[in-house]
């Protein structure tokens, strides 16, 4: 079976992971200190945000060449020595790739604003005319994730207004064109490039978006609608084009030209059907189940979703992949604290959270992912219980929704404070003593989440995590890609992933009596009196391996 079917997978966030020379920001050196961390965790491969050239108009994602490393997180010489220690360690090396757009300051991008309206250099992204009295008003109502309009308008290399181009991020990120050649054949190009350097796959960044209708047709989505509603209706002009499949087609052709099942996973905002169709079996190989990051902790919306991921994708053949975290929302041991679980994970403002709540939630909701048939995305941090970083500094603030907000938004910068390692204060072994701050400064509290102080620590959630995966890895359970449901009081999920696996997963507000005659294999909380308590989920164990 391909490792990726059912690969548990870390996620780096590279700027905050660890930092090797004490610049304040994470970099490779960092991670090579920090794979062994990694290989005991138990991970099947890390996956890296991207460590490109970049201005860091969006952390990374504004590319100004795809074929180096920016200096600040090393070098060429130093990614390929990673690649070859990670793979030393059993390790797999999955790299993001951001091909709906580059960097302003690409050279494409700066031809194109040195070309005439028409020109081939243009040609690569979507330069349009304005609409209106002397070209005024953008060509259409497409709107920003990032918030605003999704068009900037160009001054000539003559001085005077031109034309408008597309970015649907940020300014600075503006959108290719995958109608034109050059594009196509530059991000094959990219590919081979770093498969030839041992690289095992890669994560598609806004990958339901690279292909826009020719016509640029009005949208009429109100701007607070643009991204959490919509994206995956039918003929919408930019996501889950029907061009994107001829695309994913041909690179799932270079991946198979080399050994060793390289794999792709798509970042792909769709329904369940249209995700199916991404995963084809000429196409792409994985992609995130949005749906189970966004669902409620409640019993029938995280059942339904369930049903929904696994019976879509078993009509192509794809496994599913979970993930309840990452670098662009809200961490989960915030989210299941609030009141009310249903909450946007990409906002912040939704005030208290109770974080001894949302801890036992997530101890639970770990557990049900790894359970789950397929593979897994862990985000780094998530193994040390961190939460949301809620009171940043106003002046601390870099993403680029804060800004284009004017400062309503607080962005994503609460999930991405650098990780606490050890030590009782900051930097807490994200950099040696004496180096630069980290580049967001750290909450106090973080001493006793540090990966030192968890480890070997009984109960921890770094604990919770290693045995999790250790099971998962040794028992022959888990190797069934099949679920069935048994039945179980309202409230209460149980499934069989084999005649001796089982989970159970208590939401209601009364403790659920565990079957007799099977072991706990695994609990994220404390089970007294043969009853499950609310908000914990249990692995049983029917056979005869060893409990833990």
């Amino acid at each position: 079976m391909p490792w990726w079917r059912t690969a548990v997978i870390y996620q780096v966030y590279i700027r905050s992971f660890a930092d090797g020379n004490g610049d304040g920001v994470g970099d490779i050196a960092g991670l090579r200190a920090r794979l062994p961390y990694l290989k005991e965790l138990g991970v099947d491969a890390v996956w890296i945000t991207p460590w490109y050239p970049s201005p860091m108009a969006d952390g990374g994602y504004d590319v100004t060449d795809f074929r180096a490393i920016d200096p600040v997180f090393g070098t060429l010489a130093e990614g390929e020595e990673m690649i070859a220690e990670a793979h030393a360690l059993g390790v797999r090396v999955v790299l993001d790739i951001v091909p709906n757009h580059t960097s302003d300051r690409h050279p494409w991008f700066v031809e194109a604003l040195g070309a005439a309206p028409g020109s081939p250099e243009r040609e690569r992204y979507h330069f349009r005319d304005g609409r209106g009295p002397d070209g005024a008003l953008p060509p259409n109502d497409w709107r920003s994730r990032f918030g605003g309009s999704a068009w900037t308008r160009v001054t000539e290399p003559d001085g005077t207004p031109g034309q408008w181009y597309l970015h649907l991020f940020s300014a600075e990120q503006p959108d290719l064109n995958w109608a034109n050649r050059d594009v196509r054949s530059e991000f094959e190009s990219i590919l081979r490039f770093w498969f030839d350097r041992g690289v095992d796959g890669f994560r598609i960044d806004v990958a339901s978006g690279l292909v826009k209708d020719p016509a640029l047709p009005d949208i009429g989505i109100p701007e607070d609608a643009v991204f959490e509603k919509g994206p995956w209706k039918e003929g919408h002009p930019h996501w889950n084009q029907e061009g994107l499949h001829e695309i994913y087609q041909s690179w799932r052709k270079i991946a198979e030209s080399y050994a060793g099942d390289r794999v792709f996973c798509a970042e792909a905002n769709s329904s369940d059907d249209q995700t199916a169709r991404y995963l084809r079996a000429d196409e792409l190989h994985t992609a995130f189940n949005f749906a189970f990051l966004r669902s409620p902790w409640e019993f029938k919306s995280i059942r339904e979703v369930i049903d929904r991921s696994v019976g879509s994708l078993a009509e192509v053949g794809a496994p599913a992949t979970w993930v309840l975290s990452n670098h662009d929302v809200t961490r989960h041991v915030t989210r299941y604290g609030r009141r009310d679980t249903s909450q946007d994970p990409y906002r912040t403002d939704y005030g208290h959270s109770d974080r001894d709540l949302g801890t036992r939630r997530a101890r639970a909701a770990a557990l049900l992912m790894l359970a789950l048939p397929g593979s897994s995305y862990l985000y780094q941090g998530e193994e040390l219980g961190l939460w949301e970083v809620e009171d940043l500094p106003d002046e601390a603030i870099q993403d680029p929704l804060w800004g284009r907000s004017g400062h309503t938004v607080r962005g994503r910068d609460g999930c991405r404070v650098p990780l606490p390692w050890s030590g009782s204060e900051s930097p807490f072994g994200f950099a040696r003593r004496g180096s630069e701050p980290p580049w967001l400064p750290q909450p106090a509290e973080w001493e006793k989440f540090s990966a030192q102080f968890q480890s070997g620590t009984p109960g921890s959630m770094l604990e919770l995590y290693r045995a999790a995966l250790r099971l998962r890895s040794e028992q022959p359970g888990f190797d069934s890609g099949t679920l069935r449901w048994l039945e179980a009081p309202e409230g209460v999920l149980s499934f069989e992933r084999s005649s001796v696996l089982r989970c159970a997963v208590n939401f209601s507000e009364e403790p659920f009596p565990l079957p007799r005659k099977w072991g706990v294999l695994l609990s994220s909380d404390r089970i007294t009196g043969g009853l499950l308590p609310t908000d914990t989920t249990v692995w049983l164990w029917g056979g005869g391996a060893s409990r833990v």
